[in-house]
């Protein structure tokens, strides 16, 4: 039997133990029992992988008992016993739900997968045993009916009538209003996409683990310049072999791509890079693609949408297919010529290095690169040494403490899920108690590829107690090499920032109810936090602050950081291009108005037709490795248009802070008060025009690319 098999059946044995032995369970789970640590974070050094199916076993049981509760109440429904009751309800699933999904990203295991495969869909069908509970919608809707149509109750405070509007929002659009037969239905397709959404993102890390790029002759390292070499030769060493090993992880790939001279060796690369499950072999994500779209279609269509995407954004700033549609196509008519001028210009430069052939996109970072260097003399070399990981923390450290009073304590006594993770106290200005920080920044086999923020506990006030968050930020930046420090490019500090606005969003927070906490907003308002904080990374004022020299430990100069500046929108079009051309494919596969049973690598080739600027590569897929629209429930599905939507919030609201000073905290104060604290309990446009004074403006963001004339 087959290791997988085998796993399986053990995890199933468990289920059966765990419920014959609940109350022996309890006693020895340490997800079943209260966290007896400072500020209850998780005890990760007591936790084992076994232990989470029994526990969400127990608590799903639980949870029903709660629900089931508020549902049979004989009491009239109210504010307080039902909506208040059903934000309380499976709050312990929540907890380790939030464990169990962060270690699944970042420290996982064939355990943990096979466990995220096996309580994935019954964690989905739990979440429908709530909102297709035909009483206990009764009871919400009735509550929203005195609330909002009879007036009944007037002494709600708004985001009292947020929450309760939000429930009932969620009862109808997770199916409260559909018949039996298609409520059964409905359960059967949002279990299945659970499932095949978790064995997408697996597939995705396996191939990402799988590949190898084994380089011995040292020939074939012309070109890399010595900080990526030794980190090369660090991954062949710990995989016990010669010379230098390079992966698709963001740090090893980018700089291959970058700096090697060796063109077969980089197309190679990119290829691996580039077609990530789609080989047609047991990683291949094509029919996982054609399953979930068809689920998503499904899904909206049961809920009487014509497609996926008007489903989607009616909860979100844009509203409609329509306005997303339009705004991505008027950035990129906006961006496309210069994308087209800058290639131009990259292919001249190019000749002029003796370079016979057409520039394919294995080519494009290689020139790009060297393009760079001889229009700015700026190079991730020059650079790096003034980006010293340690230095950099305590820079953006000191940025949150300018604008904001925010102090941070390293304590070694809060178990961590990793030996490379710390774990931090945060203390607001007045010194009370504002969040716990994890730091998780370099790559490794059990981590996916890619940057995020996520929580383990949410912010909420229970019994007028402010239970304080606990915020992860999980990178994959360049590593230590031989004991010398983690050295960053500039895009990594640019990365660091925006990470850091996700976590300040969620340490911020300060709201009632954790369903309204931090990130918990519109999706394509979520990024307005974290790509504000970017802005900084190019300002002449912070980077003289943390740009030291990690051996000379002199300051940055004047003239590095005007190049720097200089170089900011250096080829800015194809970047813009870049981003928005995925932005398109996500509308592209979730537009559809029918099942696509089709060729995967057709279906994304037309859709992106309009942002190609390159040659057509056979075997290239972004779709079949789309983590981000595909894997772990999609959470960006009809989502990823978001970033730039944000960029368009982001420098129209860095606007107020050039204008009244970078470090103003007054100006911080009003993005505190108004972004940052409130979560989603108002509308995000509502939220932004109260810190703007504007609704947001698509100008900043042309000038600040350089995508417009400024006369």
């Amino acid at each position: 039997m087959q290791t997988k098999q085998l796993l399986t059946v053990f995890l199933l044995m468990s289920i059966l133990y765990s419920c014959n032995n609940q109350d022996n369970m309890e006693t020895s789970n340490p997800l079943l029992k209260n966290f007896n640590t400072l500020h209850q974070t998780v005890p990760f050094n007591e936790i084992k992988p076994e232990h989470f199916q029994p526990a969400f076993m127990i608590l799903m049981e639980k949870g029903r008992e709660e629900i089931n509760a508020i549902a049979n109440n004989k009491k009239a429904p109210t504010f307080e016993n039902t909506i208040v009751a059903l934000e309380n309800a499976g709050m312990n699933i929540e907890r380790i739900s939030s464990i169990f999904f962060n270690l699944m990203n970042a420290e996982t295991n064939e355990t943990i997968q096979t466990v995220a495969r096996e309580m994935s869909p019954l964690l989905s069908d739990y979440s429908n045993d709530i909102y297709l509970n035909e009483a206990l919608f009764e009871r919400v809707k009735k509550v929203y009916e005195q609330v909002f149509e009879t007036k009944e109750v007037k002494n709600l405070t708004s985001e009292q009538k947020k929450l309760l509007e939000n429930y009932y929002k969620n009862f109808i659009r997770s199916g409260a209003l559909l018949d039996s037969e298609t409520k059964s239905r409905y359960r059967e397709v949002t279990s299945q996409h659970a499932q095949i959404s978790i064995d997408f993102g697996r597939n995705v890390l396996d191939e990402n683990i799988k590949y190898k790029l084994h380089i011995t002759n040292p020939e074939n390292m012309a070109g890399i310049p010595a900080f990526a070499c030794d980190a090369a030769a660090e991954v062949a060493r710990n995989e016990n072999l010669e010379g230098w090993v390079f992966t698709l992880h963001a740090p090893s790939y980018t700089a291959f791509m970058k700096y090697a001279d060796n063109r077969k060796l980089r197309e190679e690369l990119f290829k691996a890079f580039s077609s990530k499950s789609n080989n047609n072999d047991e990683l291949d994500n094509k029919e996982n693609i054609m399953k979930l779209t068809a689920l998503r279609l499904e899904m909206a269509q049961l809920l009487g949408y014509e497609m996926f995407s008007d489903y989607v954004l009616e909860e979100r700033m844009a509203l409609s297919t329509e306005k997303v549609n339009t705004f991505l196509d008027d950035l990129l008519e906006a961006s496309l010529p210069f994308a087209k001028a800058e290639l131009n210009e990259i292919e001249e430069f190019a000749k002029s290095l003796g370079f016979k052939d057409k520039i394919q996109r294995w080519d494009f970072s290689y020139y790009s690169e060297k393009l760079r260097e001889s229009k700015f003399n700026l190079t991730d070399e020059i650079i790096k040494p003034y980006f010293e990981l340690e230095r950099v923390i305590n820079g953006v450290f000191g940025l949150t403490n300018k604008l904001w009073g925010l102090t941070y304590k390293l304590n070694p006594n809060i178990q961590v899920y990793h030996p490379d993770v710390k774990a931090y106290e945060v203390f607001d200005e007045n010194g009370s108690f504002l969040s716990v920080l994890y730091l998780d920044f370099h790559p490794r086999s059990s981590k996916r590829q890619g940057a995020w923020m996520t929580v383990y506990r949410e912010q909420q006030i229970i019994n007028k107690k402010n239970i304080r968050p606990q915020i992860s930020l999980v990178c994959n930046f360049t590593a230590p090499v031989d004991g010398n420090p983690a050295l960053l490019t500039h895009s990594e500090v640019g990365t660091f920032l925006h990470e850091f606005g996700h976590a300040l969003h969620g340490m911020m927070s300060n709201v009632t109810y954790q369903s309204l906490a931090g990130t918990n907003v519109y999706r394509d308002f979520v990024e307005l936090p974290s790509q504000i904080m970017e802005n900084w990374a190019v300002e002449k004022e912070w980077l003289q602050e943390v740009a030291i020299h990690h051996e000379t430990l002199e300051p940055i100069s004047d003239e590095l950081i005007q190049k720097i500046i200089d170089a900011k929108n250096f080829q800015s079009g194809i970047a813009s291009v870049r981003q928005l051309s995925f932005g398109i494919l996500d509308m592209a596969w979730h537009t559809i108005t029918s099942e696509y049973t089709g060729n995967i690598e057709s279906f994304e080739r037309n859709a992106m037709e309009k942002t190609e600027i390159f040659p057509n590569i056979d075997g290239i897929c972004m779709s079949a490795a789309f983590n981000h629209i595909f894997a772990n429930g999609g959470v960006y599905a009809t989502g990823y248009y978001s970033y730039k939507w944000a960029e368009v919030l982001d420098a129209d609201a860095f606007d107020l802070f050039k204008q009244n000073g970078i470090f103003d905290k007054k100006t911080a104060e009003n993005f505190r008060n108004n972004i940052l604290s409130k979560g989603g309990t108002e509308h995000p446009m509502d939220l932004y025009v109260k810190f703007r004074g504007h609704e947001p403006d698509m100008m900043p963001l042309l000038k600040r690319n350089g995508l417009v004339s400024i006369n």
